[in-house]
């Protein structure tokens, strides 16, 4: 079979919407989802996704991987959709049915593709896995579809045309997932002229200050734009607003002047245009003045340090980081003083700053943070219960350390940690130029998006 490559997607630099209204509908399979054994990620990126370039999601469906029930659901969703996507089922298991019960719904045989099959065993051979008869179920495709290759795993996705309709087959893997939609999925869309008009759609991130506020911020903003479409999402201390036009016919640069208006309103609690991480952000700051940052962890357990690792490029201002987890590693690789951990307590303002300062000496950083605290859903005491944190900031101007309460259970008051930890030191950061003269995180981002 004559593959068809389909251009590299230019994500959230183009937007576009829909010459006539189409109808998207959502089939997720998984049993592991029924049974609550993970979360719905695919509903939630996949919406996020399609609503960037205008189009909304009328209609999803999570079934089980049932051969009988996934045929039955695909033929009532087929014939209402413009657009169908599936996700999960393509894999070389006995519960993955999604590309046979498809085929056998539109009446449509299966072929082998060998060149899946050369792609598959390539993948396996640098893992030391061999190519089986069950693992080359994922080289067959209905007639008439267009295999989506699999940079990052071995099952390709699936496109299929007919008519005005077009259904997108995806793997499970939600990176494996997330690649194929947005090289490939994408890009058809335009070109099948799904996605023409012009769409606007920005996102603003802000950190460290509550929903409320950053509402109360925007409101006269809003109300000079009533053709302006608001949306508010808060988690782990970041809050993202984002911005679109209520109907067609608001132009770009009026989205565009409207965030700039919301950007100066916010002063510092602005973040930047568009998901970027914190860590993200930081590193770019870093980066522009040419400083390194190091890390001593306690409660957050390295998902600061982790953070950080997660941005490509970070080793260029990331020195490194120690989890000290009890009061003699403290002792031993910060250099916090015994009787500071007698005296106070492993959780308290005191050992934060000696724990920041010993990993800046350690690191010779430029800049630290550190934390201590109480996650849950045990320790606490009166005068600290469950919930405080205690983070430390260490910069060439001196050392600092700050005591937080966050509401929530564990994992969630380790990420709040490490989010009001990022944000402090881009805060502090702010109040430096930069070095580099080059354009900041904020203005580049904006850049890429609407350009």
């Amino acid at each position: 079979m004559k593959r068809t490559s389909l251009p590299v997607a230019q994500e959230l630099k183009n937007f576009h919407t829909m010459a006539s209204p189409r109808r998207i509908e959502l089939i997720i399979l998984g049993n592991e989802l029924l049974l609550g054994a993970r979360t719905n990620e695919h509903l939630s990126y996949l919406a996020s996704e399609l609503g960037s370039y205008g189009l909304s999601i009328a209609r999803n469906f999570v079934i089980q991987d049932d051969a009988s029930e996934i045929g039955k659901v695909f033929k009532d969703a087929w014939k209402r959709s413009n657009i169908l996507i599936t996700t999960g089922g393509l894999g070389p298991t006995s519960n993955d049915n999604t590309r046979e019960a498809i085929a056998k719904a539109l009446g449509r045989k299966l072929k082998f593709d060998e060149d899946t099959r050369i792609s598959i065993e390539e993948r396996l051979s640098q893992t030391g896995m061999t190519l089986t008869e069950k693992v080359m179920k994922q080289c067959y495709y209905p007639e008439g579809f267009t295999l989506l290759p699999n940079r990052i795993g071995t099952a390709p996705g699936l496109l299929y045309r007919e008519g005005n309709k077009t259904l997108i087959m995806l793997p499970g893997p939600t990176a494996e997932l997330k690649s194929i939609f947005e090289k490939q999925a994408i890009p058809h869309l335009k070109k099948s002229n799904f996605l023409v008009h012009e769409k606007n759609s920005i996102l603003v991130r802000t950190a460290g200050v509550a929903e409320s506020i950053i509402e109360e911020h925007l409101t006269p903003i809003f109300e000079k734009h009533p053709n302006i479409k608001v949306g508010f999402c808060s988690k782990h201390n970041l809050v993202d607003i984002r911005l679109s036009p209520k109907r067609p016919g608001l132009s770009s640069k009026t989205l565009k002047k409207t965030a700039e208006t919301c950007k100066q309103a916010l002063g510092n609690h602005f973040v930047c245009f568009g998901a970027t991480p914190l860590a993200e952000v930081v590193i770019q700051m870093l980066a522009e003045r040419k400083k390194t940052i190091a890390v001593a962890e306690s409660c957050t357990g390295g998902l600061l340090a982790n953070a950080f690792t997660d941005v490509p490029g970070a080793s260029q201002v990331f020195a490194g980081g120690d989890i000290c987890y009890n009061n003699d590693a403290k002792i031993e690789l910060l250099d916090v003083p015994e009787s500071l951990l007698l005296q106070h307590g492993s959780v308290s303002a005191e050992v934060a700053l000696a724990m920041v300062t010993g990993v800046a000496e350690r690191f010779c950083s430029d800049y630290a943070l550190s934390s201590t605290g109480f996650a849950g859903p045990g320790g606490g005491t009166k005068e600290n219960p469950v919930g405080t944190v205690y983070l430390g900031f260490y910069s060439p101007l001196g050392a600092w350390s700050r005591k937080i309460h966050f509401m929530g259970d564990r994992p969630t008051v380790k990420q709040h940690a490490v989010n009001a930890a990022l944000d402090w030191v881009r805060r502090e950061l702010l109040e430096e130029p930069s070095l580099s003269g080059q354009p900041s995180i904020e203005e580049w981002a904006l850049a890429e998006i609407l350009k």
